[in-house]
């Protein structure tokens, strides 16, 4: 059997590939839209994609399994579990296989049984997978999706959080932790294959090790010692979890209902008279995405340009600053190119029409700052200006500056009605970086924001003035 894992940092998400090397058949299990890079991996190594897996309807990126029946005729694996709202209606126009809880269907020589492990999503499936092919008669491993992660669980509050499903995230909950009793029943040295990593959303505590067994899951995942107490389990699973990014609604939907159909990527045209162009860019319907460092775009950017760094944070701030329909200019190093290109068409982004190195940026006729200022100042500017904090409100309830409002950076958008215009408003994260995008954001808006440096850490440090916030409400 070949078996490849196949990572996206910046979304912290995994594919997988499995081969049969006797029949050279293959089957990939969540993939993202781009699917050439995975039939450039299955051609390197002798086999032919034939089908495509979901263990769920995905919140955090576009799924490429209607691109695999499409473009290569492969036929489609997915859930019939969960309900009628939460079956994937676009399968039915390609030749599918609707799964229930104990299915099984084989490539070439590689066995695949599915479970319905519920909690995640109402229709999450795993995948038991044993290789024949090597004489095995017992499982070697479990594709786990957004079930289980290293050290974690996937998180059962998204559909109220980010779908806007009221009241479902208890009752998910408890449905998580019959799934986890479940697991924990399977054998200890079965592998364990997640669709996550450290950087995701889909959970608040995952490891960066790319894959476990379920014997070191049972022995060191916090959220799994709480199987023998229902209560104490959907209490622990359900607090602090992160504030999801506004794109997670858009992508759900999408999955579920049908992925535009992706063809070829986007090919932008690569500006280098900035100067010829500049103008039209700040007319409504396009938005400039910059990803040069935070000092640099600070000290001078295009009239209107978003911040997004090249970490896990550009699909956030992209996500969740960007609508849908506005046309994208992406200012990046030539060698980041295309792989920005491809994370914006992760997250159903395709009209990228343009994209401007930094170097480029010296023919604009006009560069604009970005306010900054130390903790220090911030805290003798605190009479008449307006602070925003955008931590998460778990981060917040641990301490915030007395007064302030807490709306985490990925929510921003929508809550912009509860921030003043005419007022100075200071920005601030944990350590900066998260206040700097909203900062951006704002200022593009019309907003006179300025970026507090260091963020609550510094402040903390300085021994400023705190408060203990407690409980914050919701923001989302």
């Amino acid at each position: 059997m070949f078996f490849r894992q196949i990572a996206d940092d910046r979304l912290a998400q995994y594919a997988y590939l499995a081969g049969c090397q006797r029949t050279k058949e293959a089957i990939l299990f969540d993939p993202e839209r781009d699917i050439d890079r995975y039939e450039a991996i299955a051609a390197r190594n002798g086999l032919k994609i034939v089908a495509v897996a979901e263990t769920h309807i995905h919140a955090d990126f576009l799924s490429g399994a209607r691109e695999a029946a499409e473009r290569w005729g492969a036929r489609v694996f997915v859930s019939d579990e969960g309900g009628p709202d939460w079956r994937s209606s676009w399968v039915h126009a390609y030749t599918h296989t609707l799964l229930r809880h104990g299915d099984s269907f084989s490539i070439g020589g590689i066995d695949f049984r599915a479970l319905h492990t519920p909690g995640h999503t109402p229709e999450h499936l795993a995948y038991l997978v044993t290789d024949r092919g090597a004489g095995a008669t017992t499982p070697m491993g479990l594709i786990s999706g957004d079930f289980v992660f290293v050290g974690d669980l996937g998180r059962p509050d998204l559909l109220e959080t980010a779908a806007g499903c009221r009241g479902s995230a208890e009752p998910a909950a408890h449905a998580l932790w019959k799934s986890a009793r479940a697991f924990v029943e399977l054998p200890d040295e079965l592998q364990v294959w997640p669709a996550h990593g450290a950087g995701s959303a889909c959970g608040k505590a995952l490891g960066a090790i790319p894959q476990s067994t379920v014997g070191y899951e049972k022995r060191h995942s916090a959220i799994l010692k709480l199987v023998g107490d229902e209560r104490r389990f959907v209490d622990d699973i359900l607090a602090g979890q992160p504030d999801p990014p506004l794109y997670f609604a858009r992508m759900k939907t999408a999955n579920r209902d049908g992925v535009p159909l992706l063809g070829n990527l986007p090919t932008p045209r690569r500006i280098a008279d900035v100067a010829a162009h500049a103008a039209q860019w700040e007319h409504p319907g396009t938005i400039i995405i910059d990803t040069r460092p935070w000092p640099v775009f600070r000290e001078g950017h295009l009239t209107g340009a978003i911040w997004a760094p090249t970490t896990s944070m550009f699909p956030m701030v992209a996500g969740s600053y960007a609508k849908p329909e506005e046309r994208i200019v992406l200012v990046c190093d030539d060698h980041l190119r295309d792989e920005l290109i491809r994370d914006l068409v992760h997250i159903g982004y395709d009209s990228i029409v343009a994209t401007v190195s930094p170097d480029a940026l010296a023919s604009a006729p006009r560069l604009e700052r970005t306010p900054e200022v130390s903790v220090t100042e911030a805290a003798s500017h605190l009479e008449g200006s307006f602070v925003l904090d955008v931590r998460s409100a778990s981060e917040a309830a641990a301490g915030c500056i007395e007064g302030s409002l807490n709306v985490a950076y990925t929510r921003l958008s929508t809550q912009l009605e509860r921030i003043p215009r005419g007022r100075r408003v200071l920005v601030h994260c944990a350590l900066g970086g998260r206040s700097a995008a909203a900062t951006a954001m704002l200022r593009r808006i019309g907003i006179d924001a300025v970026n507090v440096a260091g963020g609550f850490e510094a402040w903390k440090r300085e021994r400023l003035p705190m408060t203990t916030c407690g409980a914050v409400p919701s923001t989302t």
